[in-house]
């Protein structure tokens, strides 16, 4: 779970929210429809926190200290870890939330085992990602060569992520899209939906059984 420009490029990596507002407000309004009202959460590949705090998540890990030093400044409990071995006891957290991350991990069914392990009984996985299939996992897809941050990226489609989650450990989950090719306007903040297959940005909730 690294990713050598997002410790080099906090700062870059910080602009692309501000430069593309209507988009991570959009990303950020799916994700916290997902979201349980009450908990402990825990965000793996937090970054410098621009989910995790206006989404209330308490804790974050990431594997790059210089995001987490500006995630620690914007008042989150964070620790430097990899994804794949959380620095955290079993049953330690409500629900656990990764967003853009997945496409990074080496190994992602790992860092999904480990994320049910800390976990609580009952306890929610919110997973957000650029869909491989959608025509924004496609324009991504197309300029991740030239990307610093994407270019090693591999983007999942839905079906891909639904085998991440067996049937055995997760249970009840729901899928929201937002991010939509045909919304007239691009300067707004986009209304999710359930399902997918329309929507650039999906996120997938799982219930741990």
């Amino acid at each position: 779970m690294s990713n050598n420009s997002y410790q080099s490029y906090p700062g870059e990596y910080d602009h692309w929210y501000d430069q593309n507002r209507p988009e991570y407000l959009s990303e950020l309004a799916c994700v916290e429809e997902s979201l349980p009202t009450v908990g402990v959460g825990l965000e793996i590949g937090v970054g410098t926190g621009r989910f995790a705090v206006p989404l209330g998540i308490e804790w974050g890990v990431d594997p790059a200290r210089e995001m987490l030093i500006r995630a620690r400044e914007r008042g989150l409990r964070v620790i430097q870890g990899q994804g794949e071995v959380l620095p955290f006891d079993s049953r330690s957290f409500d629900y656990v939330v990764m967003v853009t991350v997945l496409c990074f991990l080496p190994s992602p069914e790992m860092v999904i085992k480990d994320a049910h392990r800390v976990l609580k009984e009952g306890g929610r996985l919110i997973v957000g990602f650029v869909d491989r299939e959608s025509y924004l996992g496609k324009i991504y897809q197309a300029k991740k060569s030239k990307s610093r941050f994407y270019r090693d990226a591999e983007f999942y489609s839905v079906p891909d992520v639904m085998k991440l989650l067996p049937s055995a450990s997760w249970r009840e989950i729901e899928i929201r899209q937002t991010l939509f090719e045909s919304t007239d306007e691009k300067t707004i903040v986009q209304t999710s939906r359930g399902g997918y297959g329309e929507g650039g940005f999906v996120v997938v909730s799982a219930g741990k059984a």
